[in-house]
């Protein structure tokens, strides 16, 4: 009797074991699988993002979640910048049964690669926000990009400063010599959009009339914690030489305000005009607090959204364009429009994040 007892005590103990077991294993999840347990019945899209603690991108993140919720399984990976990570996630993507892909390079030039192996199993690609060479998108039919046009951003900024300079001239040129003495952060060279912004930005001041003299021009490579770095060091050089700080990016100028504050400056009558790109919420609270003139809205939202609605529509096996309000150029690719805002208009910015 006992020993019939201890062997179903047993028995119940290894039952329990393996339900358990079972039970543990049924609510994990797979680290690249943003979705929830019903989006294993829906299209898969396979998605990278370069890295996920970029300022812009975790909105961008944010919005393909959205965007994706019901429609398809998305399959959402951090590359954490590193290009053969990023290699590494897309052949496991397919070897999940992507049906399509969703990459934000990080490096633009590897988008052949990505594309040569997506090619094998006739999977569409949809690149978006690093943008890849027109000739590579050209190369392979099903091969799309979603962002904007990299130059439309910095001619905004340009004609931002332009005109708040204009209208600031009095207070901000501090040595009365009549040019613009900036300081320039730069995103990661090579990058599409921060050479077209780096470029666009200064010829866009100098073609509205506006003398400018470059202090300094360094890589921040879109990081709040780098750009102040430099930024310290900037004023430690130039001080009250510098009369204006551009960034390529929001991230860098909320880097280059951290800077900025622990010099005195926006507090009583010390102040420095800074501009960025993106509009992200943190920058619009800047704005309204006065310590930013103004950025440009990189909209992540409509961004993110268009990802999935190609994407999704691409695993489907129809036209990406299908249902969507989008329209692909002559590089096969959907431009999203840059809007600028100030403190005139920032409910424009806080709307794009609703």
């Amino acid at each position: 009797m006992f020993n019939k007892k201890k062997g179903l005590i047993l028995s119940l103990t290894v039952a329990s074991s393996i339900l358990l077991a079972t039970g543990c294993g049924g609510t994990e999840k797979s680290s690249t699988d943003s979705g929830k347990g019903k989006d294993g019945d829906l299209p898969a899209v396979g998605a990278t993002i370069y890295k996920f603690d970029d300022n812009f991108m975790s909105y961008v993140r944010r919005a393909m979640e959205t965007a994706a919720d019901g429609k398809v399984n998305l399959m959402l990976n951090d590359s954490q910048n590193d290009q053969a990570k990023q290699v590494e996630q897309v052949d496991t993507l397919i070897a999940k049964g992507a049906k399509s892909l969703a990459i934000n390079l990080v490096d633009p030039k590897a988008a052949q690669t990505i594309i040569d192996k997506a090619k094998v199993k006739d999977i569409p690609v949809i690149f978006f926000n690093k943008e890849p060479d027109a000739s590579v998108l050209a190369g392979y039919e099903k091969a799309y990009y979603v962002g904007t046009t990299s130059s439309e951003s910095g001619v905004i900024q340009g004609e931002l400063i332009a005109k708040a300079w204009e209208a600031n001239k009095d207070k901000w040129d501090k040595n009365g010599d009549g040019k613009l003495q900036y300081v320039l952060l730069k995103g990661e060279p090579g990058h599409p959009d921060a050479e077209a912004r780096t470029k666009f930005v200064i010829d866009t001041v100098k073609e509205k009339g506006i003398e400018v003299d470059e202090l300094a021009l360094d890589t921040g490579m879109w990081d709040a914690m780098k750009a102040t770095e430099k930024m310290d060091a900037w004023i430690a050089k130039y001080n009250e030489d510098i009369e204006f700080v551009i960034a390529n990016n929001d991230g860098m100028a909320l880097g280059a305000i951290a800077s900025l504050e622990k010099a005195g400056y926006f507090s009583g009558d010390k102040f420095m005009p800074v501009v960025g790109v993106d509009a992200i919420p943190e920058a619009l609270e800047m704005i309204e607090k006065g310590k930013m003139v103004g950025t440009v809205l990189n909209d992540a939202k409509n961004q993110g959204a268009a990802t999935v609605q190609l994407a999704a529509n691409a695993a489907n096996g129809k036209d990406v364009l299908e249902g969507t309000e989008w329209k692909l150029d002559d590089k096969k690719a959907v431009r999203v429009p840059y809007v600028e805002i100030t403190k005139n208009n920032i409910q424009v910015g806080k709307d794009a994040y609703k």
